[in-house]
Parts: C-alpha cells; sequence; structure tokens
C-alpha cells in the first residue's frame, strides 16, 4: 500500500509539472500572439479593389486570359506568366528575366502573388497600382517589347473571343477592347491571388499553427527589430527603405539607384520598396538584383546592413523557420490554364 502510494504521489507531482508547464506555453503562446498583433495582420480572402475597377467574376476570367497569353508580345512567346510564373509562386527563379531578343533587364522580377496589397509597384515603386504596371512589362523593349498600345488592341480585335470576353467584362464600354481595360482584366486578376498560410491561422488565434522554433523564430523577427520594415498584412511592401542603412550591401551595382531614378531626390539613392516575405522560401533568388540565392545569406545580410547587428547561425536557422511559415496556398482557379482562344487570319503575326 505504501508502495502504491508513493507511486501514486509521484505520478500526481509529474502531472502536475505537465501541467504547469503546458499552462506556462500557453500564456508564453498567448503572449507571442498579442505581440505579433501589433505589427501583422492576417490575409483578407481578396485584395482590395479600386472604384473604377470593381473585381468581377467576367474581368477576372479575361486578365487570366490575357495574363497567360503570350500574344502580349511582339514575339508571341513571352506571357505575364513567363516571368510571374504561378507554378513556381509568381517568379521565374533567376536573377533577371529572359525578355524579347534574349536581353534581361537589371532587376529581379518580383512575385505577383499578394501584389495588390503593397504601397506601389516595381521595385522603385515607379507605378502606383496593379493596374499601372500591368501597362509596363508589355511595351518594354527589354520585356515583351510591343511598339505601342495600339498593335496590343489590334492583336486583340482581330480575335472574335477576345472581343467577346472584353463585351462581357467591360459591358458599359462603347469599344471595350482598349489597352486601359487590358491592364484593368489583368489586374483583377491579379488581385485574386492571395495566399493564405500557417502564419495567418497564428493571427486568427489559432497559436498550434506554428510549431516550437517558428515561434522562436517569430521572436526573434520581432525583438531583433525586422518588424521595423517587415510589417502589415504583406509582412513587409508597404513602404520604402534605403538598402544599406548600417553597411552597404555586398553585391550592390552602383549604377542602380532605385528610387532615385523615379524621385530625383538624392535622399531615394539606393532606396527600394522593401518586399512582401510572404512565400520568401519559394520567391529566390533574393534582392533586388537577384544575387543572392540562400535565404540564410539574405537574412544574415539584412541583420548586417539594416539592422547593424550580426545574426548568429542559431538564430538565423529560426528566423528562416519562421519565414517558411509565411508560405501560403497558391489559389487552385490560378494553376488552372486557360484554353486561349486562337488567332485569326487577320491577326497581326509574331516579330523577331
Amino acid at each position: 500500500m505504501k508502495k502504491l502510494a508513493i507511486v501514486g504521489l509521484v505520478s500526481a507531482a509529474l502531472f502536475g509539472v505537465a501541467t504547469y508547464s503546458i499552462a506556462v506555453q500557453r500564456d508564453s503562446d498567448s503572449a507571442l500572439l498579442r505581440e505579433a498583433r501589433k505589427y501583422f495582420q492576417p490575409l483578407p480572402k481578396e485584395i482590395p479593389a479600386p472604384p473604377d475597377n470593381p473585381t468581377t467574376k467576367e474581368k477576372v476570367e479575361l486578365g487570366k486570359m490575357l495574363y497567360y497569353d503570350p500574344r502580349l508580345s511582339l514575339s508571341g512567346v513571352i506571357s505575364c506568366n513567363t516571368c510571374h510564373n504561378l507554378a513556381t509562386y509568381g517568379v521565374d527563379n533567376v536573377e533577371t528575366s529572359l525578355g524579347h531578343g534574349f536581353k534581361t533587364g537589371g532587376r529581379n522580377a518580383p512575385t505577383v502573388l499578394n501584389a495588390g496589397f503593397h504601397i506601389a509597384q516595381f521595385w522603385d515603386g515607379r507605378a502606383k497600382d496593379l493596374e499601372e504596371q500591368a501597362k509596363g512589362p508589355i511595351l518594354n523593349p527589354v520585356e515583351m517589347a510591343m511598339p505601342s498600345p495600339e498593335l496590343v488592341v489590334e492583336r486583340l480585335k482581330s480575335i472574335d473571343e477576345y472581343v467577346k470576353a472584353f463585351k462581357k467584362a467591360f459591358p458599359q464600354d462603347k469599344d471595350p477592347v482598349t489597352y486601359d481595360n487590358v491592364a484593368k482584366a489583368i489586374a483583377a486578376f491579379e488581385r485574386t491571388l492571395v495566399t493564405p498560410s500557417r502564419f495567418d491561422e497564428f493571427l486568427r488565434g489559432n497559436t498550434k499553427a506554428l510549431t516550437k522554433t517558428e515561434k522562436e523564430g517569430l521572436k526573434l523577427f520581432i525583438e531583433k527589430g525586422c518588424v521595423s520594415c517587415h510589417n502589415g498584412v504583406g509582412v513587409g511592401g508597404n513602404m520604402f527603405q534605403k538598402f544599406g542603412i548600417y553597411k552597404p550591401y555586398p553585391y550592390q551595382d552602383p549604377e542602380d539607384l532605385g528610387r532615385y531614378n523615379v524621385t530625383k531626390n538624392e535622399a531615394d539613392k539606393y532606396v527600394y520598396k522593401v518586399p512582401s516575405l510572404r512565400n520568401v522560401t519559394r520567391t529566390y533568388p533574393y534582392f533586388h538584383n537577384g544575387k543572392v540565392w540562400d535565404l540564410r545569406e539574405a537574412v544574415k545580410i539584412m541583420g548586417e546592413t539594416q539592422l547593424g547587428i550580426t545574426l548568429t547561425k542559431e538564430e538565423v536557422d529560426k528566423i528562416v523557420a519562421f519565414l517558411d511559415s509565411l508560405t501560403g496556398r497558391i489559389p487552385e482557379h490560378a494553376l488552372k490554364l486557360p484554353v486561349l482562344p486562337p488567332s485569326s487570319p487577320n491577326t497581326p503575326r509574331p516579330q523577331k
């Protein structure tokens, strides 16, 4: 009987320790959640649309077709999806994208996923919204190289199914096949490209959505000051910042002056839009010139250049673990290839 009593006391003591540990962990998780909610918000189901371009089913369907259609390029082989491949999280996973005539630009193609939450588009913020951004690459001689908006419209108007699709998407317009409406349709489609992740589950109150290591990484991400730039719905994307506050970025091209090229303000030299960190484990290589392929190296560089600190290997590993919790689910509808309408005998031919 004494042995049984001792065993019972030991079991009760162990149970009490376990219960206490669980309670402590629960309190710790709750505190971390409260702290995280000061800096981050979970993704909504859809990106808000501007008043002059409300999101409709017809517009999204048209925009998806245009997004995947290489006939928006002069050569007839490059589409939006070429550089912003939705199957690889909205990027092409190369330093700088291959464009018309095998030309390459000077900057890495950022992901299109969740891009509508950003303060502006492109690394230097030269486009105010998705509509303005969509117009750029089509006419850029290094990218899709169409010589004019008129040729884009001519190609589309020569395809009966596109004419019908534009009429459905823009029923109020007498002449709906316009370059502005091309951009509006693509932007409407892109506003559906929202990728919720386990981190959103955590922010909504499910503290079990993250592992112990990921929570430790989140805690470090906050404590080290990463949240000073990478915050909000996109965990970034909502501000501009100089790259190289405490130490120069080691792979900086001195000729790329960043936002200065847009504003001509001396203070904007080497200033870029802070990228969103959502899906960052899948959107390599990193930074505006795509020179860094290892996310751990990227985190280490950020600590040195932007925060003036040297992160230990353990700290880097934990932060990278947290960043993996930002990997979201690509919408199924975006990954289903549209069947594109055939060209007609009157469709202007591709050009080299």
